[in-house]
Protein backbone atom coordinates (compact mmCIF):
# COMPACT_ATOMS: atom_id res chain seq x y z
CA UNK A 1 0.00 0.00 0.00
CA UNK A 2 1.27 3.47 -1.00
CA UNK A 3 1.72 6.21 1.27
CA UNK A 4 -0.77 8.47 -0.14
CA UNK A 5 -3.32 5.26 -0.62
CA UNK A 6 -2.35 4.85 3.62
CA UNK A 7 -3.30 8.19 4.11
CA UNK A 8 -6.21 8.70 2.10
CA UNK A 9 -7.85 5.32 4.29
CA UNK A 10 -6.58 6.77 7.48
CA UNK A 11 -8.34 10.39 6.31
CA UNK A 12 -11.53 8.29 5.50
CA UNK A 13 -11.56 6.57 8.61
CA UNK A 14 -11.18 9.78 10.49
CA UNK A 15 -14.38 11.47 8.56
CA UNK A 16 -16.39 8.48 8.91
CA UNK A 17 -15.82 8.47 12.95
CA UNK A 18 -16.06 12.09 13.16
CA UNK A 19 -19.41 12.17 11.53
CA UNK A 20 -20.42 9.02 13.54
CA UNK A 21 -19.75 11.42 16.53
CA UNK A 22 -21.40 14.19 15.54
CA UNK A 23 -24.49 12.54 14.21
CA UNK A 24 -26.31 12.23 17.80
CA UNK A 25 -25.60 16.01 17.96
CA UNK A 26 -27.04 16.78 14.86
CA UNK A 27 -30.28 14.79 15.61
CA UNK A 28 -30.91 16.23 18.93
CA UNK A 29 -30.62 19.85 17.02
CA UNK A 30 -33.03 18.58 14.26
CA UNK A 31 -35.22 16.56 16.42
CA UNK A 32 -36.03 19.66 18.42
CA UNK A 33 -37.56 21.64 15.46
CA UNK A 34 -40.13 18.71 14.69
CA UNK A 35 -43.15 17.24 16.49
CA UNK A 36 -42.97 13.89 18.13
CA UNK A 37 -44.16 11.85 15.39
CA UNK A 38 -41.30 13.22 13.08
CA UNK A 39 -38.79 12.23 15.33
CA UNK A 40 -40.31 9.00 16.10
CA UNK A 41 -39.99 8.91 12.41
CA UNK A 42 -36.43 10.05 12.44
CA UNK A 43 -36.41 12.58 10.56
CA UNK A 44 -33.33 14.55 9.69
CA UNK A 45 -33.88 17.91 8.04
CA UNK A 46 -34.94 20.42 10.30
CA UNK A 47 -38.51 21.35 11.33
CA UNK A 48 -40.93 24.10 11.92
CA UNK A 49 -41.98 23.16 15.50
CA UNK A 50 -39.14 25.06 17.44
CA UNK A 51 -40.87 28.02 18.74
CA UNK A 52 -44.39 25.48 19.37
CA UNK A 53 -41.63 22.84 21.36
CA UNK A 54 -40.29 25.97 23.30
CA UNK A 55 -43.78 27.22 24.10
CA UNK A 56 -45.36 23.64 25.44
CA UNK A 57 -42.09 22.70 27.55
CA UNK A 58 -42.47 26.47 29.30
CA UNK A 59 -45.89 25.20 29.69
CA UNK A 60 -45.10 21.97 30.96
CA UNK A 61 -42.07 22.77 33.31
CA UNK A 62 -41.05 25.71 35.48
CA UNK A 63 -37.74 25.97 32.60
CA UNK A 64 -36.16 29.21 34.07
CA UNK A 65 -35.98 28.08 37.55
CA UNK A 66 -34.85 24.64 36.77
CA UNK A 67 -32.23 26.53 34.87
CA UNK A 68 -30.70 28.69 37.84
CA UNK A 69 -31.08 25.74 40.27
CA UNK A 70 -28.41 24.26 38.47
CA UNK A 71 -26.51 27.19 37.48
CA UNK A 72 -26.73 27.79 41.03
CA UNK A 73 -25.35 24.51 41.78
CA UNK A 74 -22.98 23.76 38.70
CA UNK A 75 -21.49 27.81 39.57
CA UNK A 76 -20.66 26.98 43.29
CA UNK A 77 -19.89 23.50 43.56
CA UNK A 78 -17.16 24.44 40.77
CA UNK A 79 -15.86 27.77 42.49
CA UNK A 80 -15.46 25.59 46.42
CA UNK A 81 -14.24 22.67 44.49
CA UNK A 82 -11.46 25.26 42.79
CA UNK A 83 -10.71 26.51 46.03
CA UNK A 84 -10.36 23.19 48.44
CA UNK A 85 -8.77 21.20 46.07
CA UNK A 86 -6.17 23.77 44.59
CA UNK A 87 -5.84 24.20 48.51
CA UNK A 88 -5.79 20.04 49.02
CA UNK A 89 -3.27 19.56 46.19
CA UNK A 90 -0.52 22.41 46.90
CA UNK A 91 -0.24 21.32 50.07
CA UNK A 92 0.32 17.27 49.60
CA UNK A 93 3.09 18.50 46.94
CA UNK A 94 4.71 21.29 48.24
CA UNK A 95 4.80 20.07 52.20
CA UNK A 96 5.67 16.78 51.13
CA UNK A 97 5.69 13.93 53.56
CA UNK A 98 5.31 10.05 53.92
CA UNK A 99 1.83 10.59 56.70
CA UNK A 100 0.43 12.80 53.75
CA UNK A 101 1.85 9.71 50.87
CA UNK A 102 -0.80 8.17 53.09
CA UNK A 103 -3.49 9.86 53.16
CA UNK A 104 -3.59 10.53 49.29
CA UNK A 105 -3.20 7.06 48.88
CA UNK A 106 -6.23 6.82 51.24
CA UNK A 107 -7.74 9.33 48.90
CA UNK A 108 -7.08 7.48 45.53
CA UNK A 109 -8.44 4.31 47.20
CA UNK A 110 -11.96 6.25 47.63
CA UNK A 111 -12.88 6.85 43.96
CA UNK A 112 -13.03 2.86 43.38
CA UNK A 113 -16.22 3.02 45.61
CA UNK A 114 -19.30 3.81 43.98
CA UNK A 115 -21.09 6.26 44.77
CA UNK A 116 -24.73 4.40 45.41
CA UNK A 117 -22.71 2.59 48.30
CA UNK A 118 -22.66 5.85 49.75
CA UNK A 119 -25.48 7.71 48.77
CA UNK A 120 -27.55 6.18 51.70
CA UNK A 121 -24.97 7.45 54.24
CA UNK A 122 -24.69 11.00 52.58
CA UNK A 123 -28.49 11.01 52.71
CA UNK A 124 -29.20 9.94 56.29
CA UNK A 125 -26.47 12.73 57.45
CA UNK A 126 -27.75 16.00 55.61
CA UNK A 127 -31.27 14.94 56.68
CA UNK A 128 -30.28 15.00 60.40
CA UNK A 129 -28.62 18.11 59.76
CA UNK A 130 -31.74 19.68 58.55
CA UNK A 131 -30.23 20.44 55.44
CA UNK A 132 -32.25 17.82 52.83
CA UNK A 133 -34.29 19.49 50.09
CA UNK A 134 -31.65 22.37 50.33
CA UNK A 135 -28.91 23.67 47.75
CA UNK A 136 -26.69 23.48 50.14
CA UNK A 137 -27.05 19.37 50.12
CA UNK A 138 -26.32 19.21 46.54
CA UNK A 139 -23.27 20.89 46.57
CA UNK A 140 -21.39 20.33 49.71
CA UNK A 141 -20.42 16.47 48.93
CA UNK A 142 -18.85 17.33 45.24
CA UNK A 143 -16.71 20.06 46.89
CA UNK A 144 -13.86 18.16 47.08
CA UNK A 145 -12.76 15.01 45.12
CA UNK A 146 -9.80 12.73 45.28
CA UNK A 147 -9.44 13.14 41.15
CA UNK A 148 -9.27 16.90 41.78
CA UNK A 149 -6.61 16.93 44.42
CA UNK A 150 -4.59 14.66 42.15
CA UNK A 151 -4.91 16.40 39.25
CA UNK A 152 -3.62 20.07 41.23
CA UNK A 153 -0.61 17.83 43.01
CA UNK A 154 0.52 16.39 39.56
CA UNK A 155 0.88 19.87 38.60
CA UNK A 156 2.58 21.30 41.83
CA UNK A 157 4.88 18.91 40.83
CA UNK A 158 6.04 21.36 38.04
CA UNK A 159 5.93 23.88 40.30
CA UNK A 160 9.71 25.31 40.79
CA UNK A 161 10.50 24.70 44.53
CA UNK A 162 13.46 27.08 44.55
CA UNK A 163 10.86 29.99 43.52
CA UNK A 164 9.09 29.15 46.84
CA UNK A 165 12.14 29.21 48.48
CA UNK A 166 12.78 32.46 47.03
CA UNK A 167 9.35 34.43 47.80
CA UNK A 168 9.93 33.07 51.95
CA UNK A 169 13.51 34.75 52.33
CA UNK A 170 11.56 37.45 50.91
CA UNK A 171 9.63 37.55 53.29
CA UNK A 172 5.97 36.57 51.52
CA UNK A 173 3.65 34.23 53.71
CA UNK A 174 2.30 31.21 52.34
CA UNK A 175 -1.38 32.25 51.42
CA UNK A 176 0.65 35.32 49.22
CA UNK A 177 3.01 32.37 47.61
CA UNK A 178 -0.16 30.48 47.00
CA UNK A 179 -2.51 32.96 45.28
CA UNK A 180 0.14 35.34 43.39
CA UNK A 181 2.48 32.50 42.33
CA UNK A 182 0.82 29.29 42.35
CA UNK A 183 -2.45 29.91 41.08
CA UNK A 184 -1.31 32.68 37.80
CA UNK A 185 1.44 29.55 36.99
CA UNK A 186 -1.56 27.21 37.02
CA UNK A 187 -4.36 28.78 35.01
CA UNK A 188 -4.22 25.49 32.43
CA UNK A 189 -4.94 23.16 35.48
CA UNK A 190 -7.44 25.33 37.47
CA UNK A 191 -9.81 25.39 33.13
CA UNK A 192 -9.42 21.71 33.39
CA UNK A 193 -10.48 21.36 36.64
CA UNK A 194 -13.05 24.12 35.97
CA UNK A 195 -14.41 22.08 33.22
CA UNK A 196 -14.64 18.99 34.18
CA UNK A 197 -16.40 20.08 37.99
CA UNK A 198 -18.87 22.32 35.95
CA UNK A 199 -19.27 18.99 33.62
CA UNK A 200 -20.35 16.70 36.49
CA UNK A 201 -21.88 19.04 38.63
CA UNK A 202 -24.33 19.93 35.84
CA UNK A 203 -24.87 16.95 34.53
CA UNK A 204 -25.53 15.51 37.99
CA UNK A 205 -28.92 13.47 38.31
CA UNK A 206 -29.07 10.95 40.60
CA UNK A 207 -28.06 13.00 44.21
CA UNK A 208 -30.08 15.95 43.12
CA UNK A 209 -32.89 13.38 42.79
CA UNK A 210 -32.08 11.74 46.16
CA UNK A 211 -31.80 14.94 48.24
CA UNK A 212 -34.07 17.41 46.58
CA UNK A 213 -37.55 15.81 47.71
CA UNK A 214 -40.04 18.55 46.09
CA UNK A 215 -39.94 19.99 42.89
CA UNK A 216 -39.42 23.87 43.49
CA UNK A 217 -35.90 23.11 43.57
CA UNK A 218 -35.37 21.06 40.70
CA UNK A 219 -32.24 21.11 38.41
CA UNK A 220 -32.65 20.78 34.19
CA UNK A 221 -31.73 16.88 34.54
CA UNK A 222 -34.70 16.50 36.58
CA UNK A 223 -36.54 18.74 35.01
CA UNK A 224 -35.88 16.09 31.89
CA UNK A 225 -36.69 13.05 33.99
CA UNK A 226 -40.17 14.65 34.53
CA UNK A 227 -40.96 14.05 30.97
CA UNK A 228 -40.65 10.34 31.01
CA UNK A 229 -42.82 10.43 33.71
CA UNK A 230 -45.83 10.61 31.86
CA UNK A 231 -48.13 7.91 29.88
CA UNK A 232 -47.19 10.13 26.50
CA UNK A 233 -43.82 11.62 25.87
CA UNK A 234 -43.73 14.29 23.41
CA UNK A 235 -40.18 14.01 21.95
CA UNK A 236 -39.43 17.23 19.77
CA UNK A 237 -40.02 18.99 23.38
CA UNK A 238 -38.26 16.50 25.09
CA UNK A 239 -35.41 16.84 22.78
CA UNK A 240 -35.54 20.61 22.63
CA UNK A 241 -35.20 20.28 26.71
CA UNK A 242 -32.04 18.37 26.32
CA UNK A 243 -31.04 20.69 23.72
CA UNK A 244 -31.29 23.54 26.21
CA UNK A 245 -29.50 21.26 29.02
CA UNK A 246 -26.71 20.39 26.88
CA UNK A 247 -25.90 24.12 26.08
CA UNK A 248 -23.64 25.33 28.79
CA UNK A 249 -21.77 22.52 29.03
CA UNK A 250 -21.01 22.78 25.16
CA UNK A 251 -20.02 26.74 25.65
CA UNK A 252 -18.22 26.23 28.36
CA UNK A 253 -15.60 23.36 27.14
CA UNK A 254 -15.53 25.35 23.55
CA UNK A 255 -14.44 28.47 25.73
CA UNK A 256 -11.88 26.98 27.73
CA UNK A 257 -11.24 23.80 25.15
CA UNK A 258 -6.88 24.83 24.67
CA UNK A 259 -6.61 25.37 28.28
CA UNK A 260 -8.29 22.31 29.00
CA UNK A 261 -6.44 20.34 26.96
CA UNK A 262 -2.89 22.04 28.58
CA UNK A 263 -4.43 21.28 31.91
CA UNK A 264 -5.13 17.42 31.13
CA UNK A 265 -1.31 17.14 29.74
CA UNK A 266 0.59 18.92 32.09
CA UNK A 267 -0.54 16.87 34.96
CA UNK A 268 -0.25 13.85 33.89
CA UNK A 269 3.16 14.42 32.27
Amino acid sequence: MTRKLRRAVMYAVLVIASLLSVFPLYFMIVSATNTSAQVLGARLLPGLQLLTNLHALMAQQDLLAALWHSSLNAVSTTVLALIVCAVAGYGFEVYHSRGKDAVMNILLLTMMIPFAATMIPLFRMFSEAGLANSTLAVILPAISTPFLILLFRQSARSFPHEILDAARIDGLGELTIFVRMFIPTMRSTFAAAAVITFMGAWNNFLWPRVILISNSQQTITMLISNFRAGYVIDYGVLMLAVLVASLPTMIIFLILQRSFANGITGAVQ
